[in-house]
């Protein structure tokens, strides 16, 4: 029973990842969510359902349009492949609990924003609402402990990447301060401060490769929000575990290195 479980979040997680592709793309842009009909970008050809299979369709089709032929952005079928696992493994992480549905909501709102920005450079203000709405009803019905922690992670998120903006003078776009404040409602103030280092250490160890293999300048802006989804992914799993090790590791063994 279990395996089917997971088998059908596998499947769910695959379409809602293709219909977060659509989201992602058309939200920033101002554009209906149902129309017009998914079509080919280049020829205007829309699709027919068996050209929509999440995945499938992309490997037989070989990311090509069947009327014109151009070539596919290999985005739509990794969201669509990472929205599946991620909702896979998720009962594994927190359990057949409430707290699934919250885990299932974070990580949608993770894939739209990670889409919508890399696309457009915005996260959009309709789907931090949207998702603003959801989580805090989630967290009323699965508060955290104690149930204020996720109103200090929330502030504390929040103001301090407004600040990282006013400092930065506009380094840090208002979607990212935003966003951080919904992540902090579902993560707490020990799960949005790890958030906070782990996106930057991830999003610097990029920018440096990135620059090292000539792909992006010093100057060129590059959307925080992926690593910012990234970041809080790994804290929303993993929290309690890092903040263990690095306890265990960094305290206690200072406290031996020190005798």
């Amino acid at each position: 029973m279990e395996v089917f479980l997971h088998v059908y979040l596998f499947l769910v997680g695959a379409v809602l990842g293709s219909f977060y592709n659509v989201v992602g793309l058309r939200v920033p842009k101002g554009m209906s969510i149902v129309k017009p009909r998914s079509h080919c970008p280049n020829c205007g050809n829309t699709l027919t359902w068996m050209e929509l299979i999440p995945v499938i369709s992309y490997i037989i089709q070989k990311g090509r349009c069947r009327n014109c032929k151009i070539s596919f952005s290999a985005r739509y079928p990794f969201f669509e492949f990472m929205t599946a696992c991620l909702f896979t493994i998720s009962p594994w992480m927190v359990g057949w609990s409430k707290e699934l549905l919250v885990a299932l909501v974070f990580i949608s709102l993770l894939v739209i924003i990670t889409v919508s920005d890399l696309e457009t450079m915005l996260i959009p203000d309709k789907v931090l609402l949207f998702f603003l709405v959801l989580i805090v009803i989630l967290r009323v019905v699965e508060p955290l402990s104690p149930w204020w922690d996720s109103l200090v992670g929330a502030g504390f998120g929040f103001v301090l990447f407004l600040l990282l903006a006013i400092v930065s003078k506009g380094g840090m776009g208002g979607g990212d301060i935003k966003l951080m404040g919904v992540i902090g409602l579902v993560l707490g103030f020990q799960g949005v401060l790890l958030t906070v280092f782990l996106s930057s250490f991830i999003g610097a160890v990029f920018g440096v490769v990135a620059i090292a293999m000539k792909k992006a300048k010093r100057k060129n802006p590059i959307p925080f929000g992926p690593f910012i989804a990234m970041g809080a992914l790994i804290s929303y799993f993993y929290h309690e575990e890092i903040f263990h090790w690095y306890i265990n590791v960094f305290m206690h063994g200072g406290f031996v290195w020190g005798l």
